[in-house]
């Protein structure tokens, strides 16, 4: 069966499906036709159902819930991990309130941009960039803050950017759970035995990652462009971990968190019957 799939050139991503993509596994029966796109242009893309398989934002999934499916394997959550609010400017919380204030986001539609929602509700003058655009943005004066994701983590301190607040510690000091970020998602209409087999070809490239990750280095490099060896490399280590294989329990309880914190704050509404797609 020839699926489409999609997923970021971020090294995340890459160094989670190298080994299903470039025909890696043994015995397995699902062949499939990557398409790499910034998260943002597959949270679009889902929003009119055009991939069988694709990784998204958490926050854009109540949007797409009637399409798609929550995968157990292959998700990005953590402790940690959270987006980033810098500015170049000395600016407080307090500042944010009832202001003009013009901040970058990586995309509506992101978690992100969720998690913004959440803290810090009052603000209304919103921009939305390319992730990586934002820190030449708030350099530049473009605008007054940015909200960074990525490995822009590791890189908006050395260009003398200062954060103003991480959500993803605001996000784990009132629920003590990792922060869900992103996940991979699968169609509907599919049948059950096809997402229980997607859903065990994208664990075992994850277990193979994590057993050898010299092994996809090549294919992380080769979509990262300029991006240092070291950034890569934490890049991974910071988005790549126990969630990525399984959910778990604490997943599965940070996911619903997720999504009933949104939808008590007005943000959107979901039935949370049947978010996630079938194991075995």
């Amino acid at each position: 069966m020839d699926l489409t799939l999609g997923f970021s050139p971020c090294p995340n991503d890459t160094f989670i499906f190298d080994n299903w993509v470039n025909g890696k596994l043994a015995d397995n029966a699902l062949q499939v036709s990557p398409t790499l796109s910034d998260v943002e242009q597959l949270n679009a893309m889902a929003k009119t159902g055009e991939l069988d398989v694709t990784k998204i934002s958490f926050g854009v999934y109540p949007f797409i819930a009637d399409k798609y499916q929550i995968l157990d394997a292959g998700s990005a959550l953590g402790f940690g991990c959270g987006p980033l609010l810098i500015s170049k400017k000395d600016l407080n919380l307090s500042d944010f309130e009832n202001s003009d204030l013009k901040v970058a986001i990586p995309g509506f539609s992101t978690t992100a941009n969720l998690l913004l929602s959440l803290a810090l509700p009052n603000i209304k003058n919103k921009v939305e960039l390319v992730f990586s655009q934002i820190e030449n943005a708030v350099l530049s004066g473009k605008v007054d803050a940015g909200l960074i994701i990525h490995e822009n983590r590791f890189t908006y301190q050395k260009l003398g950017l200062r954060k103003i607040i991480d959500l993803g510690e605001y996000w784990e000091s009132l629920y003590n759970l990792p922060i869900p970020l992103g996940c991979i998602v699968v169609k509907r209409t599919l049948s059950d035995a096809v997402k229980i087999q997607i859903n065990a070809a994208i664990k075992k490239s994850v277990e193979a990652a994590f057993e050898n990750p010299v092994s996809t280095m090549d294919y992380v490099a080769q979509h990262a462009q300029t991006m240092e060896l070291s950034v890569m490399n934490q890049h991974i280590d910071l988005y790549v971990n126990k969630y990525s294989v399984s959910l778990g329990n604490e997943g599965h309880k940070a996911v619903e968190k997720l999504f009933s914190v949104g939808k008590n704050n007005g943000l959107f509404e979901i039935d949370m019957e049947s978010i996630f797609a079938p194991m075995a």
